[in-house]
């Protein structure tokens, strides 16, 4: 079994080509596989090319608990650079179907920098999906580990929360994004964005992603939560975004669709040994 591995502002993923497995991955395999150390460690596997009948390639997206994504911006950033490098593509712009739907893509820099046009971002309750009465869900009170706050969500064909809050930190994304995840509000779980407005350019975040935990950078956690910060007035239609791993762009036009830009870093390729995978359940 042969594997890519490349990160996107340290949000790290491996690549593995459906053509190159013996067998459908089983939930156990993708766990052993990105597992960080009984694996060969990531925040993600993608698995493709896969057929499509909408776009040239179809993409499928596991995250380290074995769960499937709808949808990754840094995810989608990397598996452009990857159908880049193998030569796969014929021109610098093609078209991705995942389950969150088909995305543009357009990699330039010899493939060190990506731009993904992520589709718009909603903030209505049935779409994302919230629980209760269809409603843009906005500046609305959550409790989680005997704390109040502040929440917004939104889905960019992958449910998120975003807090709106004066001060972030990681210790706040890793004692609360959990809570959050979870919690009864959000029936599919959710990403989760703790949000630092800086000025009318420029937004930080902190991250929990759903089925990973605590990440570095995340393309859907940034197109969600510029988009709210846009919606409520908080910043301008083009905005950057500051991670812990590095910053990634955002465009949003007048009807709230999303482009996203960022970096994409080519880490290593190899052979998956079967051996590791004989190991028992993680």
């Amino acid at each position: 079994m042969k594997f890519w591995k490349y990160h996107a502002l340290g949000n790290d993923y491996l690549v593995l080509d459906p053509k190159d497995l013996p067998a459908p991955l089983t939930v156990n395999e993708v766990r052993t596989i990105c597992h960080r150390n009984f694996g060969l460690g990531s925040d993600g596997i993608l698995l493709g090319p896969l057929p499509s009948s909408r776009a040239p390639f179809g993409l499928r997206i596991y995250n380290p608990d074995g769960s499937e994504a709808e949808k990754s911006g840094n995810g989608l950033r990397i598996f452009s650079r990857y159908l880049y490098d193998r030569q796969l593509v014929a021109a610098a712009e093609f078209s991705i179907e995942t389950p969150g739907g088909v995305v543009q893509s357009t990699v330039f820099d010899a493939g060190k920098m990506v731009r993904v046009d992520m589709g718009k971002v909603s903030f209505w309750s049935d779409k994302i999906p919230v629980t209760g009465p269809r409603r843009e869900v906005l500046n609305e009170k959550i409790t989680v580990g005997g704390r109040e706050f502040t929440f917004c969500a939104a889905t960019v064909g992958n449910p998120h929360c975003v807090l709106p809050m004066d001060d972030i930190t990681p210790r706040l994304a890793n004692e609360f994004g959990p809570l959050l995840e979870v919690h009864p509000n959000f029936p599919n779980r959710t990403n989760v964005q703790f949000l630092k407005v800086l000025d009318r350019k420029n937004i930080q975040i902190e991250i929990w992603e759903r089925g990973a935990g605590y990440t570095l950078a995340s393309g859907s956690s940034s197109s969600a939560a510029a988009g709210v910060a846009h919606r409520l007035g908080l910043c301008d239609p083009h905005v950057t975004v500051h991670m812990p791993g590095g910053r990634i762009t955002i465009e949003i036009n007048p009807d709230f669709e999303i482009r996203m830009t960022g970096p994409v870093t080519k880490v290593s390729e190899g052979v998956v040994s079967p051996e590791m995978l004989e190991s028992k359940p993680l």
